[in-house]
C-alpha cells in the first residue's frame, strides 16, 4: 500500500451553489430603493433566479470553457468562399443566450428597466465578463437608432427581444438580433472626427455604400453595426447589417481578431469595407457624433456596472477564502489586519454598486434634472470606478496568496478583465475632458450634480468638507485641463459618499467618509482607521453557500 503523504485540510469549500443577487446587500437594498413597490416582488424573483444561475456550477464551468477556448476567425469556407465568421465555443453561446433570455438587452421597453437590467448585468457578469460586450452593445444601440424612426421600428423589437439566435441570416427571419459598433480607426483612436471611412449615397433615400477600415469592431458576430463614416455633410452614423435583405452576405471583411490581455472569450476585430458595404443612414449627415453619443453614454454606464461586478466577485472570493482559511492560530477573517483589508475592498465594491444603480435609476426617471445629472455623473463614474477596479482586484487576489495566482481560482481571469472598462468607450483622459466639456457648455448639468450630492449635506462633516473642497476646485478654472483628473476623482468620491451616507448602513458610510473623504487612510488597501467597525463591514460582504 502506498504511503499517504498528506491529507487536504484548511482549504475553503468551493464557492458554488450560492445566489449572487441575494448575497449582495448593496444590490438587494438598491432594488428596494428604486423599483416601484408593485413590481418589487417580480423583480426580486427575476434577479434571484439569475443570481442562482450565476452562482451555479454550470455557469462557472461555462466561464472556464469560454475563457480557455477563445473565438476563432473563419475567413473562408472549405470551398474558398469568403464568409468572415467568428466561431465560438458552445459555452460562450450558453452564457450569451442566458443573458439575452434574462432580459439584459431589454431595458428600454420595461418599467424600471434600467435598474433591473443594471442589477442583472452586475449579477450575470460575475459568472463571466467577456460576453457582456455584445449584451452591452445591443442594449446601447437602441437610443441611437431612435434618431431614425423607421430603422428603430424595424430593429428595436429585435434588439430588445429575449430570443437568442446565433445564426447569421436576414433579420426579418429572426426572433432576436445583436448589435455591435465600429467607430475607432488606426489613425484616430478616440478622436473619431479623424475617421477616413467614406460613405457614398445610393439612389434610394438613406442608403449608402462604405469604403474604409475600423481598427476596433466590437462583437463582430453581430447582426448589425453602428458605424461612423464621412459623408458629404460630414461625419455621419450608419447601420450596417451583416446579411442583406435578400439573404446574401454584406461586404464586411474581418481582417483579424485582436489578441487581448483579457476579455478573451469575446471577439474584437479589425474590419474593412470595400466600397460595396451597404448601410443605412442613422440621423442627419454631419450629426454622427451627436447621434451615436446616446449609445456611448449607455455603454459607459455598462463600463461602471461591469467594473462593479468584477469588483464584487473579487471581494466575494477574498472574503469567502478568509472565512474558511486558518493561519497563525485563527481564521484569516478574524485577524485585525486581514479584516482591515477585506473591509477596505468591501467599501470599494459597495460604493461602485451603489453608484451604478443610482445612474440606472436616473435613466429610468426620465426627468430633466436626472438627464442633466447623468451628463456629468456618467463620465465621472466611468473614470473613477473603472480606475479603481484593477488595484482592487489585485489586492483581492493577494488575499488568497499563491492560491489566488493560479488559474483555477478564477482570480487571474478577473485581474486580466479589470483594466478593460477603463479603456473601453474612452480611456481616463477622454472621460475627464468630457466632464470639463459638460461643465463649460451645460451649466444645468452642474446644478443637477450639486443638487444630488447636496441631498446629504449636513449628515457627515467629512462629506461636507469634501463638497466644499470640490466647489473650490470648480471655481478655479485656471489650468483646469491639467488637473482634470484630480477634479473628476473628487466629484466621483463626493457622489459616492453622498449616496452611501443616505442609503448605506452607518458602519459603511462612516468608513467610506473617513478613508475616502476624510483622508484617514493610506495609499494601499487595508489602511482604514482601526477604530471603525470593520467586522460589520466585512460580514456584510460575506457570501452564504446555499448547497
Amino acid at each position: 500500500m502506498a504511503a499517504t503523504t498528506h491529507t487536504v485540510t484548511n482549504q475553503p469549500p468551493p464557492l458554488v451553489g450560492y445566489d449572487v443577487f441575494a448575497n449582495d446587500p448593496a444590490l438587494t437594498e438598491g432594488i428596494t430603493r428604486y423599483i416601484a413597490a408593485e413590481r418589487l416582488d417580480e423583480v426580486r424573483e427575476e434577479l434571484g433566479t439569475l443570481g442562482q444561475a450565476a452562482g451555479s456550477a454550470h455557469a462557472q464551468h461555462w466561464a472556464e470553457q469560454a475563457d480557455r477556448h477563445p473565438p476563432v476567425l473563419r475567413t473562408h469556407d472549405r470551398f474558398g468562399h469568403r464568409i468572415d465568421e467568428v466561431e465560438f465555443h458552445p459555452a460562450w453561446h450558453r452564457l450569451l443566450g442566458h443573458a439575452v433570455t434574462s432580459g439584459l438587452t431589454g431595458a428600454w421597453s420595461r418599467p424600471d428597466g434600467h435598474v433591473r437590467r443594471t442589477a442583472g448585468f452586475i449579477v450575470w457578469t460575475q459568472a463571466e465578463a467577456g460576453h457582456g460586450c455584445p449584451v452591452s452593445m445591443t442594449h446601447a444601440a437602441v437610443p441611437a437608432l431612435r434618431a431614425e424612426p423607421e430603422l428603430a421600428a424595424e430593429w428595436e423589437p429585435l434588439l430588445t427581444s429575449p430570443v437568442y439566435e446565433q445564426e447569421l441570416r436576414p433579420v426579418a427571419e429572426k426572433g432576436g438580433a445583436l448589435a455591435g459598433m465600429a467607430m475607432t480607426e488606426k489613425q484616430g483612436g478616440s478622436d473619431v472626427r479623424a475617421n477616413t471611412t467614406r460613405a457614398e449615397p445610393l439612389a434610394a433615400p438613406g442608403e449608402y455604400v462604405l469604403t474604409g477600415h475600423k481598427w476596433f469592431c466590437s462583437a463582430p458576430m453581430s447582426d448589425a453595426f453602428l458605424v461612423l463614416a464621412q459623408a458629404a455633410g460630414g461625419l455621419t452614423c450608419f447601420l450596417l447589417p451583416r446579411v442583406l435583405p435578400d439573404g446574401t452576405r454584406n461586404a464586411f471583411r474581418i481582417q483579424r481578431l485582436k489578441d487581448k490581455l483579457g476579455n478573451r472569450s469575446n471577439a474584437s476585430a479589425e474590419v474593412e469595407f470595400d466600397g460595396r458595404s451597404w448601410a443605412r443612414r442613422v440621423g442627419e449627415e454631419g450629426r454622427g457624433v451627436a447621434t451615436i453619443i446616446e449609445m456611448v453614454a449607455a455603454t459607459r454606464l455598462d463600463c461602471v456596472s461591469a467594473s462593479a461586478a468584477v469588483m464584487r466577485q473579487a471581494v466575494t472570493q477574498a472574503v469567502h477564502h478568509s472565512a474558511h482559511r486558518e493561519a497563525f492560530g485563527g481564521r484569516l477573517i478574524d485577524k485585525p489586519l486581514m479584516r482591515n483589508v477585506l473591509a477596505d475592498l468591501a467599501l470599494e465594491s459597495e460604493a461602485a454598486t451603489t453608484l451604478a444603480l443610482r445612474l440606472a435609476a436616473a435613466y429610468d426617471s426620465g426627468t430633466e434634472r436626472d438627464r442633466h445629472f447623468l451628463r456629468l455623473a456618467v463620465p465621472a463614474a466611468k473614470y473613477w470606478v473603472t480606475k479603481r477596479c484593477t488595484p482592487m482586484v489585485a489586492e483581492a487576489l493577494e488575499c488568497l496568496g499563491g492560491n489566488g495566482y493560479v488559474e483555477e481560482s478564477g482570480l487571474p481571469r478577473l485581474l486580466r478583465e479589470a483594466p478593460l472598462n477603463s479603456i473601453w468607450e474612452g480611456a481616463g483622459n477622454v472621460q475627464a475632458l468630457d466632464v470639463l466639456r459638460a461643465l463649460r457648455r451645460e451649466p444645468e448639468a452642474l446644478n443637477a450634480f450639486l443638487t444630488e450630492v447636496g441631498a446629504a449635506r449636513g449628515a457627515d462633516h467629512r462629506l461636507d468638507r469634501a463638497i466644499t473642497g470640490m466647489l473650490t476646485e470648480l471655481a478655479d478654472l485656471e489650468g483646469i485641463e491639467a488637473r482634470a483628473r484630480r477634479l473628476v476623482e473628487r466629484m466621483a468620491l463626493v457622489l459616492q459618499g453622498s449616496l452611501l451616507v443616505r442609503h448605506a448602513p452607518s458602519e459603511v458610510a462612516d468608513a467610506f467618509c473617513a478613508s475616502r473623504l476624510g483622508g484617514d487612510a493610506g495609499a494601499a488597501f487595508g489602511t482604514l482607521p482601526h477604530t471603525l467597525d470593520l467586522a460589520t463591514v466585512v460580514e456584510r460582504a460575506r457570501p452564504v453557500i446555499d448547497c
